[in-house]
């Protein structure tokens, strides 16, 4: 081995641990900023690898065999590093990327579609497909058969960046599910176009001529479809029939994946993407009771994968990649922002329905995700191989055009929305679970407090009282595969489960946790505190218990018969805390504390929070002396300095039994 190698070798279990801490970094310091985490994972491959690079070339560096020796152990060169490795690294953390892409596409979802997201993937894609086609080729100069894969492929949009953008903008109704279901189509479908656009140019490089290239692009692209389709129905097969059994089912379907791509490349050069696809598009569609589980395990290997992808493409860029990007790379992106998109968004629109400030955020909503800069890295390197240096042009063209539209889709979607009348600033949103007198109660205070409520139960009997008391309902199960779809997560950001069933509150709490975090979903305790014990396995695998006592569900229900009641209470440097427990008592259960800034912090007996200048919704017994001194004390100071309480009504109706 010679001592280059040997050096590499040395250094390269910390740099794969460097390219695995700066790629959850940087979607944990997005998560914490509310900022693409794209752009981070971007930044941090650029300042270790050609940013790196170029402080190894500096005199001072070149000159201390220690400090070279440290800039080079963190410089990341990836080719360089994985050697031979590389190009088939990337290959599969791109075939598990489009495989839980296709995961995701079911076919219900496309006939539940509005006819406005039909025509964005029917009509829109192909449009886009056919003028990206001719920028690249008009404005950049490359040939056709390239600007066509180039054309393809930066259709898509990904969803992993869209969907959070959605949220952060509050972003309802229509056009929030045409981006969405757009971007999840799309995304497996540029790839696609891309492999197709790759599969004619190798084989017309081999000499064919262009008609049988045709046939043998359409042949190979359904061998590998037909193969992948296949492998996924039988897997879903044997997992009906309960031949694998639960806790090896995920890692099955990661070994398989991987031995489909590899056997459907043998079969068939660059089908392997083609089949993995069709693999994950044909398990979405297969009925089996772990699905839920196998998704959630395939997206935490896709970031994973994702977070190392990225930062990896972008390590390989070199300082002379990155002086190539002239004023036509960026003439390129401008046209495919400002014409190709808008074009193809307006003329596939006409006559769907879309008002013009929906046709409008659409056109303008589309930012490009990983998988356009994964594949366009596996394709740079491929085109190379099979001598067209061309090739090369097409990472720093997918990094500039991902770069624009992220920054450009996260920075405008908020107020663009706001002009155009379809997000309003809103407060942090709560769910409940379970509609009963007490959380009706609850959602009626919270409402009062202008904190958007929405409550759930699958009796529509149970949730009348909602209904006239003017608040949001959803009625169906929480849990289905119909929620995902008709219940808009973009609206709460907090989750109490208050049903009687402690062990559904528990699963329900589970299941959210992921999307909101832990430390969000609440659920009424199912024991007395006192009786909690917290080795037991209803505290690991539950939410949190709501309310500083942490009541149970039958004596929060007793003591609503009884003629407790939630308040609202304003604290002030006048009225402080102490006022309000010397008033209130200390029986009272405490819920939650709005700040100034309309942020909520939800209390729960282990929690010690400072919740001095807030407004406190408590649940607690109506007092006649305290009513009388709440209005000597507004009537002598002001409403603006004391503490507002107000009665929250009964529900309407009997209780259910």
């Amino acid at each position: 081995m010679s001592e280059v190698a040997h050096i590499a070798s040395q250094y390269l279990p910390y740099k794969i641990a460097l390219i695995g801490v700066l790629g959850i970094g940087a979607q944990w310091l997005a998560w914490r900023l509310q900022r693409p985490a794209i752009v981070l994972m971007a930044a941090a491959g650029l300042i270790f690898g050609p940013g790196m690079s170029w402080i190894f070339t500096l005199d001072f560096v070149q000159t201390q065999e220690t400090l070279r020796n440290i800039v080079d152990a963190f410089r990341l060169n990836p080719e360089k590093d994985f050697g031979e490795m590389y190009r088939p690294m990337v290959g599969i953390a791109v075939a598990i990327i489009l495989f839980e892409g296709g995961l995701n596409l079911r076919f219900k979802d496309l006939r539940d579609a509005t006819h406005a997201v039909s025509r964005m993937v029917l009509v829109a894609a192909p449009i886009a497909w056919v003028l990206g086609t001719i920028a690249a080729h008009m404005i950049v100069g490359l040939p056709w058969d390239i600007s066509a894969m180039i054309g393809g492929l930066f259709i898509v949009t990904g969803p992993t960046v869209i969907l959070p953008l959605l949220r952060q903008a509050h972003l309802p109704g229509r056009p929030a599910a045409i981006l969405k279901w757009e971007g999840i189509v799309n995304d497996p479908l540029g790839a696609l176009f891309a492999v197709a656009g790759y599969t004619f140019i190798r084989f017309t490089a081999m000499g064919e001529n262009i008609l049988f290239a045709i046939v043998q692009l359409v042949v190979a692209a359904l061998i590998g479809a037909w193969f992948g389709a296949v492998s996924g129905w039988g897997l879903a097969w044997a997992f009906r029939r309960g031949d694998v059994p639960e806790y090896l089912k995920a890692p099955v379907v990661l070994v398989w994946v991987l031995a489909i791509y590899v056997m459907a490349n043998s079969i068939a050069d660059e089908t392997g993407l083609v089949a993995v696809t069709a693999l994950g598009i044909a398990m979405a569609n297969s009925k089996f009771a772990a699905m839920v589980e196998m998704r959630r395990f395939k997206e935490n290997i896709a970031v994973l994968l994702v977070s190392g992808v990225f930062v990896v493409l972008t390590a390989t860029l070199t300082p002379e990649v990155l002086q190539s990007m002239d004023w036509r790379v960026m003439v390129f992106v401008l046209a495919m922002m400002f014409i190709v998109r808008p074009v193809a968004v307006f003329v596939s629109t006409i006559w769907s329905g879309l008002s013009w400030r929906e046709t409008l955020l659409v056109s303008w909503i589309a930012p490009r995700g990983v998988v356009a800069v994964a594949v366009a890295g596996l394709f740079a390197t491929e085109l190379q191989l099979i001598g067209r240096p061309e090739g090369a042009i097409f990472v720093p063209l997918a990094f500039a055009l991902v770069f624009a539209t992220v920054l450009t889709s996260s920075f405008t979607i908020t107020p663009l929305s706001k002009w155009l009348g379809f997000a309003k600033k809103m407060d942090e949103g709560v769910l409940i679970v379970g509609a009963n007198p007490w959380s009706l109660g609850l959602a009626k205070a919270l409402k009062d407090m202008d904190i958007p409520v929405l409550i759930a139960d699958t009796n529509w009997r149970r949730l009348r009282g909602a209904r006239l008391d003017g608040l949001t309902v959803f009625y169906g199960e929480v849990l289905s595969e119909n929620a995902d779809h008709r219940l808009d997560h973009s609206t709460f950001e907090y989750l109490i489960a208050a049903t009687p069933n402690d062990a559904y509150n528990a699963l329900v709490c589970v299941e959210f946790a992921p999307e909101l975090g832990r430390h969000r979903v609440f659920q009424i305790s199912g024991q007395e505190q006192e009786e909690a014990d917290p080795a037991a396995i209803n505290f690991t695998a539950r939410g949190r218990t709501l309310s500083t006592h942490g009541r149970s569900f039958d004596v929060l229900t007793r003591d609503w018969w009884s003629g407790w009641r939630f308040r609202s209470t304003t604290l002030s440097d006048e009225y402080t805390f102490d006022n309000f427990t010397r008033d209130r008592g200390e029986d009272i259960d405490i819920l939650l504390a709005k700040r100034p800034d309309g942020s909520l912090d939800f209390l729960n007996p282990e929690q010690k929070s400072k919740i001095d200048d807030s407004t406190l919704l408590s649940f607690g017994p109506v007092r006649a002396e305290t009513t009388e001194r709440t209005e000597r004390i507004e009537r002598s100071e002001g409403a603006a300095n004391t503490a507002t309480l107000t009665d929250s009504t009964a529900p309407k109706g009997s209780p259910s039994t």
